[in-house]
């Protein structure tokens, strides 16, 4: 209706909107590669946290499911959102890849600019650029190239320029589970055998991709997920094309039309969350699914990010696996006093979790740690 009030969600209605698009509501049965573009991405500040996101949101999910993805060039990592390392489609990084420049920029001024000054930073990423064009390159042969040309400066910010200035994805084996080392680094368009989209149709994309995902959400919760300022003049650029709505303080949300908005009593099982996902980093307000008290126990040091829990929908807890050579313990540490049905619901997907993870330990267990 014209000129009709937007309708208010609960903080409830909030909640089940985002596990509905999150696929946290029920493991659902598409493929990992339709799974990560629903999901605008997954952090992958480390291989193995996109794998476990996968296996908590899909049915059947298994490891090689997204190594193939990544060995056949149609899932790649990369630097993107707020300037950290995602896993994204090879389509989408086409496609949003543009739009991230900006934030990518700022945090390149912000980290390293001081350590730059007086350096024509242009040259030295064309340098850098040929380099790679003539095969895929390490950071440590990139650096080095860098530090010849300019010889004295500090090799760490002449690589995070380039790592913010250049457009570069990580090659195989790099990103798959439990791979490590130094990473090779290739352009785009030789190893996607696609060019960049168009920036201005970049920013559109990145920003339905992310109401898709993440919605209803304010432009303050885009910034935080993108990483970029600004948002304000796209958002009423693109309102009438909008779905628009409200919370319970009178923040204005916005949405794609026809996503979906479960009712507030919908139910939500026990889930266990990887590390970095962007569950609990896709918005500036988290209280739709982390409660304010709890935010310290999840957001540690050094941008670190926990392994939670949910119950009911909400971070209820942490969680993380140690290994030996025999044995695998899966440790639980509740925040709030949980139910007997909601312990032994955790146990079982827990012991899930386990089997998932390990390689064939004989031993596995589940612990709980402070439990109330």
């Amino acid at each position: 209706m014209v000129g009709a009030e937007p309708r208010t969600l609960s903080l409830r209605e909030l909640n089940r909107a985002l596990l509905a698009r999150q696929m946290l509501l029920g493991r659902e049965g598409i493929s990992a590669l339709e799974a990560v573009r629903r999901l605008a991405g997954l952090q992958s500040q480390v291989p193995n946290p996109p794998y476990l996101g996968l296996w908590t949101r899909l049915r059947g999910f298994a490891r090689d499911d997204l190594t193939g993805l990544i060995e056949d060039r149609r899932v790649v990592r990369s630097s993107m959102m707020r300037a950290t390392l995602h896993l994204t489609t090879a389509e989408d990084y086409l496609l949003l890849r543009p739009s991230i420049q900006a934030a990518l920029d700022r945090s390149q001024r912000s980290i390293a600019g001081k350590r730059l000054e007086g350096l024509d930073l242009d040259r030295l990423v064309s340098e850098a650029r040929a380099l790679v064009e003539e095969k895929p390159r390490t950071f440590k042969e990139i650096q080095e190239r860098l530090v010849e040309t300019e010889p004295g400066r500090d090799p760490s910010a002449l690589a995070y320029l380039v790592r913010m200035r250049l457009p570069l994805v990580q090659t195989p084996p790099a990103g798959v589970w439990g791979r490590g080392g130094s990473p090779r680094f290739a352009l785009p368009e030789p190893w996607l055998g696609a060019p960049l989209a168009d920036p201005d149709e970049s920013l559109r994309a990145l920003l339905f991709r992310y109401l898709a995902a993440f919605g209803p959400a304010g432009v303050k919760d885009f910034q935080a997920w993108s990483g970029l300022t600004g948002a304000r003049a796209l958002l009423e650029e693109l309102r009438p094309e909008l779905s628009l709505f409200t919370d319970e303080d009178g923040r204005e949300l916005f949405d794609v039309p026809g996503a979906p908005l479960p009712a507030a009593d919908t139910p939500a099982p026990p889930r266990f969350v990887p590390e970095y996902d962007n569950l609990v980093l896709g918005h500036a307000d988290r209280r739709r699914v982390i409660a304010e008290e709890d935010r310290k126990k999840v957001f540690l040091t050094a941008a670190r990010v926990r392994a939670t829990i949910l119950i009911d929908g909400f971070v209820a807890g942490a969680w993380k696996i140690e290994k030996t050579r025999k044995s695998a313990t899966l440790t639980v540490e509740p925040f709030v006093p949980l139910s007997s049905l909601d312990r032994e619901a955790l146990a079982e997907e827990g012991e899930r979790l386990l089997k998932f993870a390990t390689d064939g330990q004989p031993e596995l267990d589940v612990r709980w740690e402070n439990a109330r």
